[in-house]
This record gives C-alpha cells, sequence and structure tokens, in this order.
C-alpha cells in the first residue's frame, strides 16, 4: 500500500493490524506519532480538508534522501494540518466500517483490545467517537469475538441483540439464519420476545424463523476461524451458501433437494477437496465451470 494511503487510513482511524505494522515503519511515523499525541486536546476549526490533504500528500511524494533543510518544515506544518483533518472527521464521523468480500476473512482490532475476526462477505460497524461509554457493535455476517473485559458489550444484527462484559463467542446472521455459540464466559441473547443466558458450549440457533434446540459443543472455537466450515443437521441450502462465500463461486443444483439435512465439512484451502466433501456423502456429482459449478444425482 502507498504511503499516502496507509496516512489517509490512519487518519481515518481503519488500518487493520497488518496495516498498523506496515504504517509504524513509515520515515514519519515517529513525528506523527509525536504531532498526534500534543494535539489530542485540540480542537479543531473548520476549513477545506481536501485542500490540507492534497498539501501532504504533495509534500510527501517529493522527499527525497537528498531532502532541501526547507522542506522538513513544510511537512511538519502539512502533517499537523493533515492531523487536524484526522480529528476533524472523528469527532465528525459517527461510525468506523470494515467490510470483507468472497473468499476473505479479516482480523480487527477494536479501540479496546477486543478482537474480531470477520468471516467472508460480513459487515462490521462500531461508532469510535463513543466507543469509552459505548461499546456497541452492528454486525452483519459472521464474526468470532474476543471481548476485552469492561464495560457491556453489545453486538446488534437483523435478528438480535448479543449482550456481555468479557468473553468468546460467535455470531452468524445470515439468511434465514441467527446463530450465537458461546465458548468462554456467558452470553446474553435477546430475540424478538425470547432472552437466554448462554453458558460455555451452549448456543441459540434460529433456522427459518423457528428456535432449534442444539446439544452442547466441546469445542473451544468455531471452524472456520482454522479455514474449515463444520455443519451439525443443517440443510444443504446453507452448506452451499456457505460454500459460495468461502470460495467465490455459484451452484447450479439439479433435482436435488435443498432442504435435505446435512453434517460434515469442507475445507477452505482446496476447492476439490471441498466439493468432494459436500458431495460424496449424498451421492452426488459435480461439474465445474470456471466458478460456476453443477451438482446432479449420480
Amino acid at each position: 500500500m502507498e504511503q499516502e494511503d496507509l496516512i489517509k487510513k490512519w487518519l481515518n482511524n481503519s488500518l487493520n493490524s497488518q496495516e498498523f505494522e506496515a504504517f509504524k515503519k513509515l520515515e514519519d511515523f515517529s513525528e506523527l506519532s509525536r504531532l498526534d499525541n500534543a494535539l489530542q486536546q485540540f480542537k479543531p476549526q473548520d476549513f477545506e480538508s481536501n485542500t490540507e490533504l492534497e498539501k501532504l500528500q504533495f509534500a510527501l511524494k517529493k522527499r527525497t534522501k537528498q531532502q532541501n533543510k526547507w522542506l522538513k518544515p513544510f511537512i511538519q506544518i502539512a502533517a499537523i494540518l493533515a492531523i487536524c483533518v484526522g480529528f476533524y472527521y472523528f469527532t465528525s464521523n459517527l461510525e468506523t466500517n470494515f467490510n470483507t468480500e468472497l473468499a476473505q476473512k479479516e482480523n480487527i482490532l477494536l479501540p479496546d483490545n477486543t478482537t474480531v475476526k470477520l468471516n467472508a462477505k460480513s459487515t462490521l460497524a462500531f461508532n469510535n467517537k463513543n466507543w469509552k461509554s459505548s461499546r456497541a457493535i452492528d454486525l452483519t455476517g459472521e464474526a468470532y469475538f474476543k471481548v476485552s473485559k469492561g464495560s457491556k458489550f453489545t453486538v446488534h444484527t437483523s435478528a438480535g441483540d448479543i449482550s456481555v462484559l468479557g468473553t468468546e463467542f460467535n455470531i452468524k446472521d445470515r439468511d434465514n439464519l441467527f446463530e450465537v455459540v458461546c465458548y468462554e464466559g456467558s452470553v446474553k441473547v435477546d430475540y424478538n420476545k425470547i432472552s437466554r443466558i448462554l453458558k460455555p458450549g451452549e448456543s441459540f440457533l434460529v433456522l427459518d424463523n423457528k428456535v432449534v434446540e442444539k446439544p452442547k459443543t466441546k469445542n473451544t472455537s468455531p471452524f472456520w476461524i482454522n479455514n474449515e466450515s463444520n455443519f451439525k443437521s443443517m440443510p444443504y441450502s446453507q452448506v452451499l451458501a456457505e460454500f459460495e462465500r468461502q470460495y467465490n463461486v455459484t451452484f447450479s443444483v439439479d433435482d436435488i433437494d435443498a432442504n435435505e439435512v446435512f453434517s460434515g465439512g469442507f475445507p477452505h484451502n482446496n476447492l476439490d477437496n471441498a466439493l468432494q466433501a459436500i458431495t460424496i456423502p449424498l451421492n452426488l456429482a459435480f461439474t465445474k465451470n470456471n466458478n460456476k459449478i453443477s451438482l446432479k444425482r449420480e
């Protein structure tokens, strides 16, 4: 990633963990950090942010190893202005957003050091400005949380809310499927008029708008964070939908009951092995045409 792109994302407070490591290696990292600390109490006035950011980009592009002495103060001034832009954006923008595409996962570090692993085709958003007073997340898709202890931590989904104080849990909010699994601590799930407290190994599952009871799991984390999907008595349509998210493919089916129950799993790092894993147990055959896969009875 280009230097100016890293600085932009730093100003917007949207660097992921890998990008932040690259940002720390920039030549101007220590200088920008000192200026950032000095301006923590600074309240910026209104000004044209795009113009000031362009000045910073221009200065960074002109830097060379034989940099003229007059350029250093100019960069310092431009950096101060850019930090002001960042603070202005920080105080006026309500949400920080993360999005994953098909066949993509992302690790996210929240302001309180809570870690989140975001599964493929998912969205996470939170209010950075009010984070200290309200630890609240908006989630669409699937994510695994390791929550740092502190004030109440809430995850809002389209199906319901999940509240914790400090724990490890997984949330899946997909079409016709809502599932929360607790791996450590305790989790409160509010779904419609149902409120339930989950202990380690317990889960709450809603499938096609019906609450489904599940036995306790002995697993200490969800399979997908280790690049594998696993299913226990789930409709085959849910298996195919997850497969499409992990491999960026589309399925066409011929004379197959998508509601047929499936138990098993597939890896996320080998397409052929994964296809065999979801077809052989049901006596299905598959053919591939680029990213389109056809299934039929053998």
